[in-house]
């Protein structure tokens, strides 16, 4: 049962883009940004929404390794493809301009793909998938990320959480949307972890010396300075298959940043030569697939429907309720907190109120009643 207060959609929404607003972010960028950020609490993905929304973007750009003005420039463009820099402005910015042009490409053409260099963290991965299931159209998207996962057999930090995100219309209420890191788990997930003062559980997470570390608040630290590394899905050797997610996770790599001649692995860790902060010039990729050009929206939609629907009906093993597709629990989480609002812990409280009172922002919120 939630314990924790929430906080009504509007105002969380108010005061996102009043404090991005008064770090120097313009307005309309400002709504996009609040947007991803509570698409990921409207899904229940707690570890992209407003728990992250000071240490990511507010901290960074106050620290000055994420610019608040993004200079989108597009580098090259044909029918179906583009290629743009970011600059190191606002991630979701860039991409919801880049997403935006190759779904109108895609409505022409049939497919677009873009791709973008010099980017910053752009929030949930399927919230840019979803622009385009919302257009009855398939989205594919992925991004790398500072180095956190070791290759199979390996202990060394190489790889990013590279998430390789899938959203597809359906003829049901909520699209497919299969929206997860190639790691075991995410560095998100553990910054909720450590926020809520657990542990993460062991398996997930490999020191130096090759054993599990489960001390979430120390992991962020190790993982910053090499010291542990996240394991590939599948997780550590060959044994439960973790060199399948290592596999997914180069994909991934590759197309965020051999396309647009981008930065990769140990040039995305964010620090400089001396330990100082410097931006982290990630890598995204999107692409863009009209089911018109192929049998049609509404048989694909029925198709898929369908599969959805089977897979569900199929036999249950035993003491389990119920078989869920990807994207039905989040919709679920969506119909229970759409009147409520975003439940908010006390580490995010207090974030609030100190962004609040460090901008001067004329906000009162619930949990301080």
């Amino acid at each position: 049962m939630e314990t924790r207060p929430y906080v009504p959609w509007e105002l969380i929404e108010h005061f996102m883009v009043d404090t991005f607003k008064a770090v120097g972010v313009p307005e309309e960028d400002a709504k996009i940004c609040a947007d991803v950020l509570m698409e990921s609490d409207r899904r229940g993905i707690e570890s992209h929404g407003c728990n992250r929304f000071k240490p990511i973007y507010i901290d960074r750009i106050n620290a000055g390794i994420q610019n608040p003005v993004t200079q989108y420039e597009v580098l090259k463009e044909t029918p179906t493809t583009l290629v743009a820099d970011a600059h190191d402005g606002m991630g979701m910015v860039a991409s919801h301009k880049a997403m935006t042009s190759i779904i109108e490409k895609a409505k022409k053409y049939g497919m677009g793909m873009a791709v973008i260099r010099n980017s910053t963290h752009y929030g949930i991965a399927g919230y840019w998938a979803m622009m385009a299931s919302k257009e009855g159209m398939l989205g594919i998207t992925g991004t790398n990320a500072r180095p956190s996962i070791a290759p199979t057999f390996g202990v060394e930090n190489m790889l990013g959480t590279n998430p390789l995100t899938f959203a597809f219309p359906t003829d049901e209420e909520f699209p497919f949307v299969i929206d997860c890191a190639t790691s075991i788990t995410q560095r998100g997930k553990i910054e909720y972890y450590a926020r809520s003062g657990k542990d993460t559980p062991a398996g997930m997470v490999i020191g130096r010396d090759g054993q599990a570390k489960t001390d979430s608040q120390q992991i962020l630290v190790d993982l910053t300075q090499g010291r542990a590394a996240l394991a590939p899905l599948g997780g550590i050797g060959e044994e439960l298959a973790g060199y399948k997610g290592y596999g997914y996770a180069t994909v991934v790599e590759v197309l965020s940043a051999a396309l647009q001649a981008g930065s990769f692995l140990k040039a995305l860790n964010g620090t400089g030569e001396h330990g100082e902060k410097k931006p982290y010039h990630l890598g995204h990729f999107f692409i863009v697939i009209n089911p018109e050009f192929f049998m049609g929206e509404e048989e694909f939609r029925k198709t898929t429907g369908e599969i959805l629907r089977q897979l569900r009906a199929s036999e249950k093993a035993p003491g389990e309720s119920r078989i869920y597709t990807a994207g039905e629990k989040e919709y679920l989480v969506w119909l229970e907190r759409k009147d409520k609002g975003v439940p908010v812990g006390e580490a995010v409280q207090k974030e609030f109120i100190e962004l609040r009172d460090r901008y001067h922002l004329p906000y009162h919120f619930p949990f301080e009643d």
